[in-house]
């Protein structure tokens, strides 16, 4: 609104002043910074392709090097034609999508430095606005790494069946959003770069190594059962190792060996219940992000 403020110079004449009009936040305004967001990560990613190279490295390295050499260990342990490299495969796949969410999430603490997230945070759009178009921006660019090594099935010997690609990207989508999340709420109490990337190293590689990815879930010492079972990366790890072992043949001794699968006290945990985990899993880490965030000055 505008109008004529009677204020007198000492010409004695009117001066016209603009009013100040409030800002009134609303969903249409959240969506809309929550997509600037989440385009802001995008052309991140597409315009370092530095990043995209060395973030799919080491999991191809651990796929064809590491999964090589244990194949050849495992030769001999009635897994019939399957080569361990398959039963590796999905623990890639989450590795993939482990690390570049994490990469992501790093991005906050370096905006935080160069003063950009405090342009973010007084921006006229609700935080939960901000936060959740970060994370859909990290899950993005997290399920993309993995469709890559996704493209590489057949390579391990894992055919490209449409129904089971499908079924990994929606469970690699879903993983991305709450590892995302996770890193959100490291990145809202952590300032300092250097001490992130320690403190997310000393979290991600036991996540990964815990989850089932390189080694099966059965067998194991007590203490390490209890380890892998509060691991949300195992509830993660294991939906994808279920759909790819639905999608090839495997002799039963195989099966029972190298996909028993999370249990509770002798109770597989079926496939819907893990989803439904790591769904709640990343609600609730979202959720305290969000609540840390709106505590920050």
């Amino acid at each position: 609104m505008t109008g004529l403020v009677d204020t007198t110079r000492t010409t004695g004449e009117p001066v016209r002043v603009q009013a100040v009009r409030e800002v009134e936040l609303g969903m249409t305004h959240d969506i809309r910074g929550m997509r600037v967001v989440w385009r802001r990560e995008m052309i991140r990613f597409t315009r370092d392709p530095i990043r995209m190279v060395t973030q799919i490295t080491q999991p191809v390295l651990y796929l064809f090097i590491l999964g090589t050499g244990l194949s050849a260990l495992t030769a001999h342990h009635g897994f019939g034609n399957l080569n361990f490299r398959t039963f590796m495969y999905p623990g890639i796949i989450a590795m993939t999508v482990l690390f570049t969410s994490m990469f992501s999430a790093m991005s906050i603490v370096w905006d935080r430095e160069f003063g950009f997230l405090r342009e973010m945070l007084v921006s006229p759009v609700r935080r939960w606005a901000i936060l959740l178009g970060k994370c859909l921006g990290g899950t993005t660019v997290a399920t993309l790494q993995g469709v890559l090594i996704l493209a590489l099935a057949g390579a391990v010997g894992v055919p490209y069946s449409p129904k089971m690609l499908g079924t990994l990207i929606g469970e690699m989508v879903l993983a991305a959003f709450a590892l995302n999340a996770f890193g959100i709420l490291m990145a809202a109490r952590i300032k300092q770069m250097q001490a992130f990337q320690w403190v997310m190293n000393f979290l991600a590689m036991p996540m990964f190594f815990l989850s089932g990815a390189i080694y099966p879930l059965s067998s194991l010492p007590v203490w390490l059962t209890v380890l892998t079972r509060i691991d949300p990366l195992a509830y993660a790890v294991d939906p994808l190792r279920r759909a790819i072992f639905g999608s090839i043949a495997v002799s039963p001794q195989a099966l029972r060996m190298l996909n028993p699968g999370v249990s509770w006290n002798g109770w597989r945990v079926p496939t819907l219940v893990e989803l439904a985990l790591v769904a709640c899993f990343a609600v609730v880490l979202l959720g305290i992000a969000i609540h840390q965030f709106s505590r920050t000055d």
